[in-house]
């Protein structure tokens, strides 16, 4: 089989979650008996003209199949010429919380028409299945969840500092840092006096007032966007990882927490549940004393923490790249 793949994200100097998704997805990918041609940014031109570059490449030599996993621009050009199997990672952009404007459009725009003309769609979880099939019932019968699996195979082992609440994501009213932070503030004073909240995580949009009370709110930390090294040293030491996230299509940071024991606190919404199973603390995110007495019950149960630090490892193993990819092939194999 020969199949070209849109790899931009996946060596993205900064890469966010989808871009996150595509690396481990593409390293196991290369593992299989599948010859496979990465598309990289250098390829094409830059910008648009990227995407028309890559249908011309993708339709001049003979491909089985165009994998797109962060964008829905190439297969709305090919159409039906060549089998496509988009990834869908979640349906924000036909939610009401502010998002990328940019991005909102093109997916309003296009996913109709990807939809209609994929060989197959695949997404990331059950939830963002049922959420497509809710706006899309033509979907149904073409698409599979294939899920995710870990930042790391062998991950360094959680050691926590018995201080440090992580936090990670791109800063942005959906991922609800603001709640968090205001969270923490009203949390009793020792408490307070003894952790530190550590966000970390680019400027993404109507960020400002999130990154103002960052400054403001003593024992809270931005440090922007961090390498993969520097995201997996703070995961070695987080006692308590908050993702109080409004909507996730699957939440890789989650999995990544549950993966080395930490105990998480997320929210009972998207597919966050679905992840974490019985293995974490859930709150109400649009609350923000759901979220302090979720907060303040993970950071003073000792026995709740040590709970969940036993369970998460069990509940991840339920995620792998293995996994994911051996969907992926046996959903490409139905298409073909």
């Amino acid at each position: 089989m020969k199949i070209a793949i849109d790899a931009r994200q996946a060596y993205a100097t900064q890469k966010a979650g989808k871009g996150q998704w595509t690396k481990g997805f593409i390293e196991e990918l290369l593992k299989r008996d599948t010859e496979v041609t990465l598309l990289t940014a250098d390829m094409f031109p830059s910008g648009i003209r990227w995407h028309f570059h890559a249908a011309t490449y993708v339709k001049n030599n003979d491909f089985d199949a165009y994998i797109s996993p962060t964008s829905m621009i190439v297969p709305a050009i090919l159409a039906s010429r060549v089998p496509c199997v988009t990834m869908i990672h979640d349906l924000i952009a036909f939610r009401s919380e502010p998002h990328s404007l940019k991005a909102k459009i093109i997916e309003r725009l296009l996913l109709r028409s990807v939809v209609k003309h994929a060989a197959r769609i695949c997404t990331i979880s059950e939830a963002t299945t049922a959420d497509l099939v809710a706006r899309f019932p033509n979907a149904g019968s073409k698409t599979t969840a294939i899920y995710a699996g870990p930042m790391s195979s062998s991950p360094r082992k959680n050691s926590p500092d018995g201080k440090t609440i992580l936090c990670a994501g791109t800063l942005c009213p959906r991922k609800n840092q603001l709640r968090l932070i205001r969270a923490f503030a009203s949390l009793p004073q020792e408490l307070r006096a003894s952790h530190q909240l550590v966000l970390v995580g680019g400027r993404g949009w109507n960020d400002q007032e999130i990154v103002d009370l960052c400054e403001k709110v003593k024992g809270v930390e931005w440090k922007d966007y961090v390498t993969d090294d520097e995201y997996q040293e703070l995961l070695s030491s987080a006692t308590v990882l908050a993702h109080p996230s409004l909507y996730e299509g699957f939440g890789l940071q989650v999995l990544d927490a549950l993966q080395r024991g930490i105990p998480v606190l997320t929210s009972d919404r998207g597919s966050l549940s679905e992840v974490v199973g019985e293995a974490a603390l859930l709150i109400d995110p649009e609350d923000d004393v759901s979220i302090a007495q979720g907060l303040q019950e993970l950071l003073q149960n000792a026995d709740l923490r040590a709970n969940l630090a036993s369970q998460g490892p069990e509940q991840a193993k339920n995620f792998t790249w293995k996994r994911t990819v051996d969907l992926f092939l046996e959903s490409l194999e139905k298409s073909l």
